[in-house]
């Protein structure tokens, strides 16, 4: 695998800041990123959009951020249940857990199941609310140091 041309990279930036300064690129990045980490399959797509337009932010580059993300979404799912249950108090019961074993689905009613799946979905997204806000707060910073070394960047920024 070859590396990307340098006009490749330009593009993608241009195309990715669209004249928006390094902070308010930085903020959309790290927003995306955290959302793209929510422990529900298919709400961070639609979120982030959602959020893109309420906030005039780039659509884009939240998009990019939240589908680099996917492979962490589903990484933390489990990590996320957990950290719930310890936040919560109320670690999650061994019959729970085995909801992650297909073989033990057979064993719980549609409503039992619904409820079971429904508690830890709540626990999953207390500790990724609970998680996301510092770590929206340090990519922020993180990445608005990092945009802010990018020429076309700080053309960008000079001109807000």
């Amino acid at each position: 695998m070859g590396r990307i041309p340098a006009a490749a990279k330009r593009k993608a930036v241009l195309w990715l800041s669209l004249g928006i300064s390094p902070r308010r690129l930085a903020l959309t990045l790290a927003l995306g990123f955290a959302i793209g980490c929510i422990p529900v399959i298919g709400i961070p797509t639609v979120l982030c959009a959602g959020l893109a337009l309420a906030l005039r932010l780039n659509q884009p580059a939240i998009q990019a951020a939240n589908y680099a993300a996917m492979p962490l979404q589903l990484a933390l799912i489990v990590p996320f249940v957990r950290f719930g249950g310890w936040i919560t108090s109320s670690p999650v019961s061994a019959k729970s857990a085995s909801l992650l074993v297909p073989r033990a689905l057979e064993h719980f009613s549609a409503i039992n199941l619904a409820s079971r799946i429904s508690g830890m979905a709540g626990l999953a997204l207390l500790a990724w609310l609970v998680a996301a806000i510092p770590a929206v707060l340090l990519m922020t910073v993180a990445f608005n140091l990092m945009l802010r070394r990018i020429p076309v960047l700080k053309a960008a920024e000079a001109g807000d």
